[in-house]
């Protein structure tokens, strides 16, 4: 770059040397030749590109013009101080550097598996652990990491259950109930059926039909499911149920003499009771194409079904 602009300065001075050779009119002539070519260009290229020796001529000969022609050139004032700023701005500009690299997006997910998985694992114990897989992560950034994806550290991990750690760790001895109903086909009478789910084996019991589930037929159902199960009641310790006006206190009460504890899924989340609400669709969608007109047809259906499953 020095060795083109040490060139190009000394190729305008030997021009300038040969200037001193001509007459005076041939210098008119020229000038008026060149501002001739000079709007030939502006009209057909409106904002030339230049590049850095082209500024570098400009803003030493624009100096030397008067304050009248400086205001009509191609380049302004404003336009040779805004090189300058530029040039300062870059001066003090530093590089910018890399910085640190970012980390594989499988050793994140492998980083928040493990941190679902071990709920009593903190930092230390998860850099350890990959470092034996060969994953070379600082626990800084394994917290970092765990904080972006919202999970807690290894102290609030441990001690709070979620909802899905809940049912992965009861499903051999948890329980859901739930009702889905059917319209019959001539008196649009709607019937409601009451069944209970295994959760570890998806077995489903259905306890009854009724036109009216009110709180004292579905503790009933509770009592006769509980002697059906006979010995195997101590297999499970949880019922799922929702929140419905049909499970009453009494309900509760029965199930908690015989060491099942009950437990209400939140308002409004039929997600909570997930198995339970796809046994619905299942059931409702299966029964669809038949032409229910009373209830003894509804039972007899329902008792296939069950036997089917």
């Amino acid at each position: 770059m020095s060795v083109r602009l040490m060139y190009l300065v000394f190729c305008r001075i030997l021009a300038w040397l040969a200037l001193f050779t001509r007459s005076r009119a041939s210098l008119h002539a020229e000038l008026l030749v060149l501002r001739h070519e000079n709007q030939v260009l502006r009209r057909t290229i409106p904002k030339p590109k230049l590049d850095w020796s082209d500024r570098f001529l400009l803003a030493a000969l624009i100096r030397k013009l008067p304050t009248l022609l400086r205001r009509q050139r191609l380049v302004t004032p404003a336009t040779v101080l805004a090189w300058h700023r530029r040039l300062v701005a870059k001066h003090w500009t530093y590089p910018q550097r890399p910085g640190r690299p970012p980390v594989d997006p499988a050793t994140v997910a492998l980083i928040e598996q493990m941190a679902r998985d071990n709920p009593s694992r903190g930092y230390i114990k998860i850099r350890g652990e990959l470092l034996l897989l060969g994953h070379r992560v600082a626990a800084s950034t394994i917290r970092a990491i765990l904080k972006r994806s919202g999970i807690p550290p290894a102290p609030v991990r441990r001690d709070h259950t979620t909802w899905r750690r809940f049912l992965r760790t009861q499903a051999t001895t948890a329980l859901s109930c739930d009702f889905f109903h059917v319209d019959c086909a001539v008196t649009l009478r709607r019937l409601y059926v009451f069944f209970v789910m295994e959760f570890g084996t998806r077995y489903v019991h259905i306890l009854g039909v009724t036109a009216n589930p009110d709180g004292a037929w579905t503790t009933q159902q509770a009592r006769n499911f509980l002697l059906d199960l006979d010995d195997r009641i101590h297999q499970f310790k949880v019922m799922i149920r929702d929140r419905g006006g049909q499970f009453t206190a009494a309900f509760d009460t029965v199930l908690a003499d015989a060491g099942v504890t009950v437990v209400k899924i939140p308002p409004r989340c039929p997600r909570a009771n997930a198995h339970a609400e796809r046994f619905v669709l299942t059931a409702r969608s299966d029964l669809a194409h038949e032409r229910i007109k009373r209830r003894p047809v509804l039972g007899g259906l329902i008792n296939e079904y069950e036997r089917a499953a």
